[in-house]
């Protein structure tokens, strides 16, 4: 993983551990998409481009799967990813 994970998980409460997993899980699947999209957009062959954005595009699917369970696991960042969302949409209307 080309991000480093600030804490070690041992280190986390029990109550908190699923989340942070979910949250690692999210971090390894960010790395992943950014790697194989910079490496798609670097090499001259049409065939491994278009592997590797696949390859980033089912990364996608994996952080969306992350998130739907971290989001049942922590409403307050349900809550906050909402409030997010609002804010982002006034400021670019």
């Amino acid at each position: 993983m080309l991000s480093k994970i600030p804490i070690g998980l041992e280190k986390v409460e029990k109550g908190n551990l699923d989340k942070e997993i979910l949250r690692v899980g999210i971090i390894a699947e960010l790395d992943a998409i950014n790697l194989y999209e910079q490496m798609a957009a670097m090499t001259e062959s049409e065939n491994i481009r278009k592997v590797l954005l696949d390859i980033a595009k089912e990364e996608k699917a994996h952080v969306g799967e992350f998130q739907a369970l971290l989001l049942k696991e922590d409403r307050e960042q349900e809550k906050e990813l909402e409030e997010g969302r609002k804010e982002a949409e006034e400021l670019t209307r």
